[in-house]
């Protein structure tokens, strides 16, 4: 009998913890425009950019630090299996990013929280 006490607390609590939860889903959708912040760290995680050996080897210049700042405009938006929503990106004046790529790809919610990517 003790033991169905506990299960029946452990299931309304999870359940109440379900319900509490909110979903902070961004509705994003192809030509919102947006501008990117600085990374927390040295390196953008959030904003998949490519190498630095990659940019050299395209013909680039590998520098991260004049992303700053930049509008870039959403070009498609793809739901993953684990939820999450995947963007690619370009630049909004139309060059390229390091003059070697057109379009990266972004986790779009852990970007917008992290201060990687800022609504325009």
């Amino acid at each position: 009998m003790r033991n169905y006490i506990i299960v029946l607390l452990f299931s309304l609590g999870m359940l109440g913890a379900q319900a509490s939860t909110e979903q902070n889903t961004t509705e994003v959708k192809v030509g919102d425009t947006f501008e990117i912040g600085k990374p927390e760290t040295n390196t953008y995680k959030h904003i998949n950019f490519p190498r630095a050996n990659f940019i050299i080897k395209g013909g680039g210049i590998a520098n991260y630090n004049n992303l700053e700042g930049k509008k870039v405009v959403v070009t498609s938006v793809k739901e993953k299996a684990d939820g999450r929503t995947e963007v690619k990106i370009k630049r909004a004046n139309g060059m390229r990013f390091f003059r070697s790529h057109t379009v990266v790809s972004a986790n779009i919610e852990q970007a917008l929280n992290s201060g990687e990517l800022k609504v325009d």
